[in-house]
């Protein structure tokens, strides 16, 4: 595990500010004590000198006699834990731990702290194991661009800091060719999850993510998102545009139109009456429609739909809006799910883990909305999603359903979207745009935050 540092913080400090911490640095590790230091007689330190004092400072705080070098352990508040009770479990002693919760509540009202708040410290173990630990720093994000650091000075005394970035709010022009995933290799990109999922279900609508999509694949996504001075995403905002296999998309909403929406480079719909597949992550198709041997019972079979392994939680989403018809356990289906779409059309999903919060018989769902989540229920040999498609009653090959091509823009609508697409198409030529922002930092009421 890395070695957590409590001195490395998401700021810029000022070149002279720098340069005089350092030489009050060099003052301390020479046994001077603290005075003042005159402007003229700083002296003149390369990066590699600051960075060197630095590491030394740090080290004298940071390794006690016989203590281990610092190492770094994250803790998440659990349900009905203090702050306190929450530090001890990194090995500190009470007294210790009592005298970190005394600080921060100087600057923090403790009892605001939720369950699932994450914290990371920096704690040195007695080197032949027996007695308490020494915590040597802590840092806690206490809102979307501030947070707070406990670090222990050179006294052994215990510091407080609290520390502000400036957001900004930016278009992000994500432009890659795909690793692993397109998930992965966006997110590396500053894609969060809502972002790559969006896009994913876009794709959906055209191919299918898992066989069609491959290494070496190139795209691209265009989205808002606030983001502070050291790269952290406080808000993901719209995905503007999205790129993959030749299929572009832009977003654009049509006057009248309650949602925003996404179409191609001609003004035609994104949005099919039925997308491929229920699933924008699996490992394969593990059992496609037709005859089989049972891998159960090991007979040969009429096997009526097709099976998609993935991991256990993996989330299913409905290919088409719909109501479902029934959400209930059903013999060796295990968690079955049934949704009935327009034109005759109905799905269900089988061996599900569990089922999306309100999913029962009369519930309106939206194309694209998660509806349950992959498992290993019923007559299974291990996770994987059962999913079948019915015309008009009969069971029918869900990989040969034909889609319905979406509805084309014209007139007024038209030409907005020409002159939105022109405006995402030099964000695109330009890489992207910044502009300044203000978020509203959290002083109390401290909860859980994103990443």
């Amino acid at each position: 595990m890395a070695q957590f540092d409590p001195r490395r913080q998401p700021v810029r400090l000022a070149p002279h500010l720098l340069t005089t911490c350092a030489a009050v640095g060099i003052a301390l590790l020479a046994g001077r004590g603290y005075e003042q230091v005159k402007a003229e007689e700083v002296p003149v330190l390369t990066a590699e000198q600051i960075e060197s004092l630095e590491a030394q400072a740090y080290a004298a705080a940071a390794a006690p006699a016989g203590m281990t070098a610092p190492e770094a352990i994250p803790v998440q508040i659990r349900r009905g834990e203090t702050f306190e009770q929450a530090v001890r479990r990194t090995g500190v002693g009470a007294d210790e731990a009592r005298a970190v919760a005394d600080t921060v509540a100087s600057a923090f009202d403790l009892k605001d702290l939720r369950a699932g708040l994450r914290f990371e410290t920096a704690v040195s173990k007695p080197r032949g194991g027996l007695g308490d630990a020494r915590l040597i720093g802590l840092t806690m994000r206490t809102g979307p661009a501030s947070q707070l650091t406990v670090s222990r000075s050179f006294d052994g005394a215990l510091r407080l800091r609290s520390l502000d970035e400036k957001v900004t709010e930016e278009t992000v022009v994500a432009n890659d060719k795909v690793q692993r995933s397109l998930s992965a290799s966006a997110r590396e990109l500053g894609a969060t999850s809502a972002v790559v999922r969006r896009a994913s279900q876009l794709f959906a609508h055209k191919f299918d993510m898992q066989r069609d999509v491959r290494a070496s694949d190139e795209f691209t996504l265009v989205f808002d998102r606030t983001v502070t001075e050291s790269g952290r995403t406080v808000e993901t905002g719209e995905l503007l545009y999205a790129e993959l296999k030749g299929h572009a998309f832009y977003r654009f909403q049509p006057a009248g139109s309650k949602t925003a929406q996404y179409f191609d480079a001609t003004g035609k719909n994104t949005r099919t009456a039925m997308m491929r597949t229920p699933l924008q992550n699996f490992r394969r198709v593990s059992s496609n429609f037709g005859v089989r041997t049972h891998p159960i019972s090991g007979y040969r079979k009429m096997h009526q739909g097709m099976d998609f392994a993935a991991s256990t939680g993996t989330p299913v989403v409905a290919p088409a809006d719909g109501v479902v018809v029934e959400a209930r356990r059903w013999g060796g289906y295990g968690n079955w799910l049934r949704i009935r779409h327009a034109n005759g059309l109905e799905s269900g999903y089988g061996h599900l883990s569990r089922f999306a919060s309100g999913m029962r018989a009369g519930q309106r769902v939206t194309q694209g909305q998660v509806v349950a989540y992959v498992g290993s229920t019923g007559a299974s040999t291990g996770p994987h999603l059962h999913y079948e498609i019915w015309r008009n009653g009969q069971r029918i090959n869900p990989a040969g359903i034909k889609t319905q091509e979406g509805t084309v823009l014209a007139g007024a609508d038209l030409a907005a979207f020409r002159a939105e697409k022109a405006r995402i198409d030099r964000v695109i030529a330009a890489g992207g745009q910044r502009r300044p922002a203000a978020v509203q930092q959290a002083a109390t009421g401290l909860r859980p935050t994103e990443g």
